[in-house]
């Protein structure tokens, strides 16, 4: 079966090169490759899958709905299943959080929501240039490239990105820099060439630029510094959202309230393509049709959504149950750098990492873990730390066994 990878599929496939077996089946916390091997899960389809693979609560609302004939594609015409999904996300999300959100839905991914933010932001303020940070990641468009670090992925452009100004993320300078000392300056200077910024982007964990969290005073005084020189503050919550550091949104701990938010991944409960940009209601200044894309209307994802937003954000036991998890895998990855020199435990809630000073260790961490039967992915610039993002499902059981794996893993890459 690999033959047919090798000879077809395009060099740019990578997930397959790094867990170089063909899966079949996913149930819950497992993928299960042709000859039926099950490999326990921690990275969830990049955050996609934050309710386990095949969740059966939201299968069998999917299977009605495909039963019954339900509108599958639907462009950005009415039907009831994205009616409900309004509903529904109205009543469990944003009205307990006091949020008041218009809700687009710009096309199927992540960078489709980045860029109908960072468009939309310009026409709001009318400037071009916007603020990203160190390390971040928005997506693989050009709009989404221009406000992300990486130097490999922007370098596949082919072509310069612009009218974008990275700034430092929290503790970039390890705490020997006052907090935004720096961004300010060159704001209030009318000299430092800085073009007065539409907008701020920015992830409050940082997923591919390497498990970097952000305190929640940093946060505050960001969300300060963007109302202060009226600048739109956009929270990239793609990864982090959906209840992956606790809360539904990564940044209710901080308090604040973004003018945009970009939400993606595990919104469609299923694993399915879905995006939406969350929109304060005095900015959703858009003309019919100014954004628009063919894919924005994925009915059955809008049905497996509206059962998750109902199982398990109709009250608080998930992110009781995220926290709690969160704080085990802190506990064990704790126990881990006591152990082993060089090593730095990163994150919140279940978005965790390992990361190693010696670059070419989280990578065979990665490898080693494969081979004892757990999917484990790396993050950061240099590929340097080991991500674990476990289902939020999974059950303490299931925690333990990759917990376990994960020790076996790093004391055998250590040795």
């Amino acid at each position: 079966m690999n033959d047919i990878f090798a000879s077809l599929e395009s060099e740019v496939r990578s997930y397959s090169r790094t867990w170089p077996t063909t899966f079949d089946r996913a149930v819950g916390s497992y993928l299960y490759d042709e000859d039926g091997t099950g490999y326990l899960d921690f990275f969830a389809g990049a955050g996609a899958l934050n309710y386990g693979h095949n969740n059966p609560l939201l299968k069998q609302k999917l299977l009605d709905y495909i039963a019954r004939d339900g509108v599958t594609h639907g462009l950005d015409q009415a039907t009831l299943a994205k009616a409900e999904f309004l509903e529904t996300f109205n009543a469990n999300v944003l009205q307990p959080r006091g949020l008041n959100y218009k809700v687009q839905f710009p096309g199927p991914t992540g960078t489709n929501s980045v860029e109908s933010a960072l468009k939309l932001a310009r026409k709001i303020t009318g400037r071009e240039s916007i603020i990203s940070f160190t390390n971040a990641f928005h997506g693989m468009t050009l709009g989404s490239l221009s406000v992300t670090g990486n130097s490999m992925k922007r370098g596949g452009a082919g072509i310069p990105l612009v009218h974008a100004t990275p700034m430092p993320y929290d503790d970039y300078f390890d705490g020997q820099v006052p907090d935004f000392l720096y961004f300010e300056r060159m704001l209030e200077d009318s000299g430092s060439g800085l073009n007065e910024p539409a907008a701020v982007i920015v992830e409050t964990l940082q997923g591919e630029g390497g498990i970097n969290s952000s305190r929640p005073e940093w946060l505050r005084g960001l969300s300060e510094l963007c109302q202060k020189h009226g600048m739109l503050l956009i929270v990239d919550d793609v990864q982090m959202g959906c209840g992956r550091t606790g809360p539904f949104f990564s940044f209710e701990e901080a308090g604040i309230q973004p003018d945009i938010v970009c939400l993606s991944k595990s919104i469609g409960g299923y694993g399915m393509p879905l995006a939406v940009t969350l929109i304060k209601p005095e900015h959703d200044v858009w003309e019919p049709g100014e954004h628009n894309g063919t894919f924005r209307g994925n009915n059955p994802a809008f049905v497996t959504a509206s059962e998750a937003f109902r199982q398990y954000w109709a009250d608080d036991s998930l992110e009781k149950s995220t926290i709690a998890k969160g704080e085990r895998v802190g506990q064990v990855l704790d126990e881990i750098v006591a152990e082993h020199g060089g090593a730095m435990a990163k994150g919140r809630g279940l978005a965790r990492g390992l990361g190693f000073e010696d670059t070419n260790v989280a990578g065979k961490i990665s490898k080693a873990a494969f081979d004892r039967k757990l999917i484990l992915e790396t993050s950061g610039p240099s590929s340097e730390v080991v991500k674990i993002m476990p289902p939020l499902t999974v059950s303490d059981e299931e925690l333990e066994k990759g917990l376990d794996i994960i020790r076996d893993s790093v004391r055998a890459v250590l040795a």
